[in-house]
């Protein structure tokens, strides 16, 4: 029997929701968690988080990221990761070649590195000094810290842990090359197969742009990320629903998903409400991530988490704190808030999940 868009919607929440678990294991059946710097209520890869780990608090990541095998590093966005998903995209070989005067200055700093153990960008710009440069946003930004980016990319420094939200470089130990064709190309699907993994199910469009932003993850294979998408239509399990193709992994059934009666506040990166195609297919209405976007043209807000009740985005929620309460405004696509009283139980529980997440009160108001 053919699968249908509920099956399709049903499966694409009970799938990534998954029972908590460890934060090893989330990381690890995640493959990749997005970060943003912004606390809106909470930064976004805490809010992801706390719905697949058991007992999350906001800034666990963080704080326990030092002693687990977690890498910061850049996948199709920047975020974390665990370190064998880290180990099958380098050593990177980024497109933009470093001049002689980058290379001299990157050496320099990586003995600094290196005799010091562990650096502070701040410190490091104390000893060199290297100046402004323009940042993607626009901004002025260190062009020492530019290059500790720059490094970590290529695999030169990772992230050892943070202060107060400022990372900390150590020296990395290099990464093997593949060792074969066969084994680059056995990496390739990998990190092919994680994003599926993460973001299925997925119509075709999504999925070969989610293969493209790879470019960013193994620049170095760019011109092999055609066929890697040739051999992933062959080997990955898909149906035809309204004249397009969708994907998920082989061995995994969408029909007969089951999803509970919960009500979830979603982060804006979150793996359910990530693609912006798919969600519109699912729920019919356009969801935009509105930070960025000037105060009078936003239409959900500076930080709208999408609500998620059993298998139906509604709508959405800003967040903020109040003399010490956490309260939500939530807003709905259509129609006001559902009549169910299973719907109102729903969010009180879900308002106080975020209550013990974020260490506050909370208070929701529809």
């Amino acid at each position: 029997m053919a699968v249908t868009l509920l099956d399709l919607r049903r499966h694409a929440v009970a799938r990534s929701l998954f029972p908590p678990t460890t934060l090893l294991a989330a990381m690890r059946a995640l493959g990749f968690v997005q970060a943003d710097p912004i606390r809106a209520p909470a930064r976004a890869q805490d809010l992801t988080l706390r719905h697949r780990v058991r007992d999350y608090r906001a800034g666990d990541l963080e704080r326990r990221y030092p002693r687990l095998p977690l890498e910061e590093d850049f996948f199709i966005n920047y975020g974390f990761l665990p370190r064998e998903v880290q180990q099958l995209m380098h050593p990177r070989r980024p497109r933009r070649a470093w001049t002689t005067r980058d290379r001299r200055r990157a050496a320099a700093l990586l003995a600094f590195v290196r005799e010091r153990g562990t650096v502070h960008p701040r410190e490091v710009d104390a000893s060199f000094a290297h100046g402004r440069v323009t940042n993607y946003w626009g901004g002025a930004s260190s062009a020492t810290t530019h290059l500790l980016d720059a490094m970590q990319y290529r695999g030169l420094l990772r992230v050892v842990r943070r202060d107060r939200g400022i990372r900390l470089y150590a020296a990395q130990e290099p990464f093997p090359r593949p060792a074969s064709a066969s084994e680059k190309r056995a990496r390739l699907d990998g990190v092919v197969d994680l994003l599926v993994g993460k973001y299925a199910p997925l119509p075709e469009r999504s999925l070969r742009a989610l293969v493209s932003r790879l470019r960013y993850a193994v620049p170095q294979w760019t011109a092999d990320l055609p066929a890697a998408w040739r051999r992933a239509k062959r080997r990955l399990a898909q149906d035809r629903l309204d004249g397009a193709l969708w994907f998920w992994p082989e061995g995994e059934q969408p029909s007969g998903a089951a999803v509970d009666d919960g009500v979830r506040l979603l982060a804006p990166f979150d793996p359910v409400v990530w693609d912006r195609h798919r969600f519109e297919l699912f729920w019919g209405w356009p969801y935009r991530f509105e930070a960025y976007t000037p105060l009078a043209k936003r239409k959900l807000g500076y930080y709208a988490l999408p609500l998620l009740w059993r298998d139906a985005v509604l709508g959405w929620a800003n967040v903020s704190l109040k003399d010490g309460r956490a309260v939500a405004d939530v807003g709905f696509v259509a129609g006001g808030a559902p009549r169910e009283h299973g719907f109102r139980v729903a969010l009180e529980a879900e308002m106080e999940r975020l209550q013990r997440f974020l260490g506050a009160a909370s208070n929701a108001s529809t």
